[in-house]
C-alpha cells in the first residue's frame, strides 16, 4: 500500500468518518481510531477537541493540507468580508486540486494534487503545476491532450461514485470544467458533515 493510500485511511480512521464517501474505507468496517487503544477512544470531546477535530477534518479533507498553509488561508478568510466559515470553504474550493477533483478527472483529492504536480491540468491554456493555484470564477481547467488516457483519468470519469457539483460546468469529452461561481458551505457535496464554525472558533482562541 503506497503512503499516500495509508495515510488517506489513517485520516479515515483518526476521525472516525468515511470523509470522502469511498467505498473501501476502513471505517466501513470499523468505526474505531487506528492503533492498539483505538477501541479506548470514545470518550466525550472538550469544546477543545471539538474545534480541533473539526479543523482536522477539514484540513485533511483536501488532501491534508500542511498546518502553516492551512492557518494562511483561515487568515485570508478572515481578511474577507463576510462570514469566515463561508469564506475558508470559498478559498479551499478555489484551490486548482479542488477543481481537479470536483470535475472528476481524478479519484482521490490526494491524486489530484500529484496530477497537478506533474504538469497534467491546464488552466485558460496554461499549464500550471501548482495544486494551491487559486482559480477565479470563469477560469476553464482542462486535462492535457497526452494526459486523457491515463489509467487514473479514465477511472474516474467513468466512476459513479460520486457527481460534480452545480458550481462546475463539466465537458466530459473534452475533460474541461469551468468554474461558475465561488461555493457556499451547503453547496459543496461533503460526504460528511463539515463545521468550518468550529475551526473559526479554533484560530480564534
Amino acid at each position: 500500500m503506497s503512503k499516500r493510500i495509508s495515510a488517506k485511511y489513517k485520516i479515515d480512521r483518526r476521525m472516525g468518518e468515511n470523509i470522502w464517501g469511498r467505498p473501501k474505507s476502513p471505517v466501513n468496517r470499523r468505526d474505531y481510531g487506528p492503533g492498539e487503544h483505538g477501541q479506548r477512544r470514545k470518550g466525550k470531546l472538550s469544546d477543545f477537541g471539538l474545534q480541533l477535530r473539526a479543523k482536522q477534518k477539514l484540513k485533511g479533507y483536501y488532501g491534508n493540507i500542511g498546518e502553516k498553509q492551512f492557518r494562511a488561508i483561515y487568515k485570508e478568510a478572515d481578511r474577507i468580508k463576510g462570514d469566515t466559515g463561508e469564506n475558508l470553504i470559498g478559498l479551499l474550493e478555489q484551490r486548482l486540486d479542488a477543481i481537479v477533483y470536483r470535475a472528476k478527472f481524478v479519484p482521490t483529492v490526494f491524486a489530484a494534487r500529484q496530477f497537478v504536480n506533474h504538469g497534467h491540468v491546464k488552466v485558460n491554456g496554461k499549464k500550471v503545476n501548482i495544486p494551491s493555484y487559486r482559480c477565479k470564477v470563469g477560469d476553464v481547467i482542462e486535462v492535457k491532450e497526452k494526459s486523457k488516457q491515463l489509467p487514473l483519468v479514465v477511472e474516474a470519469t467513468q466512476s459513479s461514485e460520486r457527481d460534480t457539483p452545480d458550481y462546475l460546468s463539466v465537458d466530459e469529452g473534452k475533460l474541461a470544467a469551468t468554474f461558475n461561481q465561488v461555493p457556499a458551505l451547503s453547496d459543496v457535496p461533503y460526504p460528511v458533515i463539515m463545521e468550518p464554525n468550529l475551526v473559526v472558533e479554533f484560530y480564534s482562541r
